[in-house]
């Protein structure tokens, strides 16, 4: 049963837990075989599927996984922003990672994704509490996949609208690396919320991949560009589908370079 069968069998999702910390309210819920992270009383941030807590159920989670294409293995993979867990559950499950690093601003979405949303406890797996631009500020060239994906109740955080934010991202990589930054669309633009500005950073060298939920996902490179092989990158989704459960290839179909986006009006 998929999510959209979750909200089309309307029946109410039982609450597991409410939790209030400086931050808010964090809610957990349960439907079917699916548990559900919110912040606050409206705000989905995270779905988990309960009998493989490595599932991605997001359109945008399993669009992020295309930058795995193009690094080297075993990656280190730093994640901004763990949500109930399930991206990196998924890293760890499926991609062989050395290292697993994610930064999470509220120790009590930490404590929910062990309690009831099935984050590994995998040794591979180091979970930092604290501020996201402190850590990535003090964390030159320490990986080769950066997941950015910071959203806060209210919706996108601040950070994701800060030129130096994401410069200080970029120079986290490692040569050969990869950042991917979870963006929402700027109306009907067909373009990143902060596109113009990361345009800016980093010219027309990045891809962009968008996914029906709304969200943008661009793959910036430390370096150079990256090739936009589509015979070879529906190869490798096709190699890997039999373990995900799931086919990569319809956000393959999708990617495309930054210049190639709709024109901002």
């Amino acid at each position: 049963m998929s999510r959209n069968d979750v909200l089309e069998d309307a029946r109410p999702e039982k609450v597991l837990e409410e939790i209030r910390d400086d931050f808010g309210t964090l809610r957990v819920t349960e439907a079917d075989a699916y548990r559900f992270l919110y912040f606050g009383e409206q705000t989905e941030q995270s779905c988990t599927f309960t009998v493989d807590p490595a599932w991605l159920e997001y359109d945008y989670t399993r669009a992020m996984l295309l930058a795995l294409f193009w690094l080297p293995q075993p990656p280190r993979v730093t994640l901004l922003g763990l949500g109930g867990g399930s991206l990196a559950n998924c890293v760890l499950a499926h991609f062989e990672p050395g290292q697993v690093t994610a930064v999470e601003l509220r120790p009590a979405v930490v404590d929910a994704g062990r309690r009831w949303l099935g984050l590994s406890e995998d040794p591979r797996l180091s979970i930092k509490i604290g501020c996201a631009e402190q850590y990535i500020s003090q964390a030159p060239a320490s990986c080769d996949l950066l997941f950015v994906d910071l959203y806060m109740e209210g919706g996108i955080s601040r950070l994701q609208l800060q030129a130096e934010f994401f410069l200080r991202c970029h120079k986290a990589l490692r040569p050969g690396g990869v950042l991917v930054i979870n963006q929402w669309q700027l109306g009907a633009s067909g373009q990143p919320y902060a596109g113009r500005m990361l345009q800016k950073l980093f010219g027309d060298y990045y891809l962009q991949v968008p996914v029906e939920e709304g969200n943008i996902l661009l793959l910036v490179p430390e370096s150079g560009q990256l090739f936009l092989e589509k015979l070879a990158l529906r190869q490798w989704a096709d190699d890997i589908e039999s373990r995900l459960g799931y086919s990569l290839r319809p956000y393959i179909e999708a990617l495309r370079r930054a210049s190639d986006g709709p024109a901002y009006s």
